[in-house]
């Protein structure tokens, strides 16, 4: 099993769980983390630490977010990796906890 980085993670970008990945298995994209699944070993440290509440584990991710888990795995093999904390993006506060975020998704 693997987590999954769903859509409140658009615009936000927060890495506070990047910082805790003991096998850095995230990716960076201009407005967003993908989670890489055949790197995650379910530890489960990054979940807690998403202040956008946006990671779940793959067999726990909402009914209306379930084509994330294969975004992730798509994106994660095109965008670099990430390791260290970054500041999140100028306005994520004001995007933080607004639905349907896709649509927003910069590739």
């Amino acid at each position: 099993m693997t987590f999954v980085v769903t859509d409140n993670c658009i615009k936000c970008k927060y890495t506070d769980c990047v910082e805790v990945c003991p096998v850095d298995c995230f990716y960076e994209g201009p407005n967003f983390l993908v989670i890489h699944p055949d790197e995650c070993i379910d530890c489960a440290l990054c979940e807690p630490e998403c202040p956008a509440n946006a990671i779940f584990a793959e067999d726990e991710v909402p009914e209306n977010q379930q084509a994330f888990i294969e975004l992730n795995a798509e994106l994660a093999d095109v965008w670099p990796n990430i390791t260290e904390k970054k500041d999140a993006l100028p306005d994520a506060e004001e995007w933080d906890g607004v639905a349907d975020k896709l649509e927003q998704l910069e590739r």
